[in-house]
């Protein structure tokens, strides 16, 4: 089951078109990922998230692959904050972070769950 914004997100821009934000371990910005991207997402309402999404089976994989990772924009460099607000068509001051890959919870497996009663 997915949980954060992965579906609540303000605006969202193609990973192909965001290819700036990576590799995001080479930004000059905060980049927080894993329980403390989740920790970061919580504090945020969906609408003020822009979400990196995939646009075929070879970009979700790699998102998936991904850590989850969020970004405060305003710890981006100012060039790069131009270019992200060029690629959204909403209000660009009005989001927080931006959303690199899935969180997932923990669901019980129902392929297995079905032979518990046998």
């Amino acid at each position: 089951m997915l949980k954060g914004h992965f579906k609540s997100a303000g605006a969202s821009i193609e990973v192909g078109a965001a290819d700036y934000l990576f590799p995001v371990e080479e930004l000059d910005a905060t980049v927080h990922q894993y329980r403390d991207a989740q920790l970061a997402l919580d504090d945020v309402d969906g609408e003020r998230v822009i979400l990196v999404a995939p646009t075929n089976l070879a970009s979700s994989y790699h998102l998936t692959q991904h850590a989850l990772t969020a970004i405060p924009i305003e710890s981006l460099s100012s060039a790069i904050q131009t270019r992200l607000a060029d690629t959204i068509d909403a209000s660009f001051e009005t989001f927080e972070l931006i959303q690199i890959g899935k969180w997932n919870s923990n669901s019980s497996n129902h392929s297995l769950a079905e032979f518990t009663d046998a």
